[in-house]
């Protein structure tokens, strides 16, 4: 019994370290708000800075409601991809997530049936319903047409995050389907 407990323990422990040096490898996305910059990152290393992004003209923080420009911070997944978006490319995020409908809710902003479905949603690993009250369709795109100049200037964008052309075609190689994006 001892010893069953005992290899019980050893293999618990064994697969533990094995997912979390696999999650040490894992390349993720930060986004930093008050720099204004996308980190590309593998565990702790960052591997690649971009500078100049822009956010939602409302700034960053808790988004309210559709159309009010805030940028939300959280933790997000990449949840679908369109490589033929009127912004060039276009990494959507699963926003709102669990934590943002929780606020939502807990505010008032969000009903309880909009709420269990964004829930209900990430437990299924699916995007959740992108016409919630609180917004949807974020997430990390180019400029498309759009004119450099401006978006070195200010912060343009309804709530996404905003790279040049150029960028959003270097970032291609470390982003997928199911990419973790912090934005803080």
């Amino acid at each position: 019994m001892r010893q069953t407990l005992l290899f019980s323990f050893i293999l618990l422990n064994f697969t533990f370290l094995s997912l979390s040096v696999w999650a040490d490898d894992e390349v993720w996305i930060l986004i930093n708000i008050n720099k204004l910059q996308l980190e590309v990152k593998k565990g702790n290393k960052t591997i690649a800075v971009m500078e100049n992004v822009a956010i939602g003209r409302g700034g960053a923080g808790f988004k309210k409601r559709v159309g009010d420009d805030i940028t939300p911070i959280g933790t997000y997944r990449i949840g679908w991809i369109n490589n033929k978006s009127s912004f060039y490319r276009f990494y959507g995020f699963d926003y709102p997530s669990v934590a943002n409908a929780n606020e939502a809710l807990l505010s008032g902003l969000l009903s309880k049936k909009a709420h269990t479905s964004i829930v209900n949603a990430h437990k299924k690993d699916k995007v959740p319903p992108q016409n919630t009250a609180i917004g949807g369709r974020i997430g990390i795109h180019g400029l498309g047409k759009g004119d450099e100049s401006i978006h070195k200037m200010m912060n343009w964008t309804h709530g996404c995050i905003a790279l040049s052309n150029d960028q959003i075609d270097k970032l291609k190689q470390w982003i997928n389907k199911g990419t973790l994006v912090k934005v803080k």
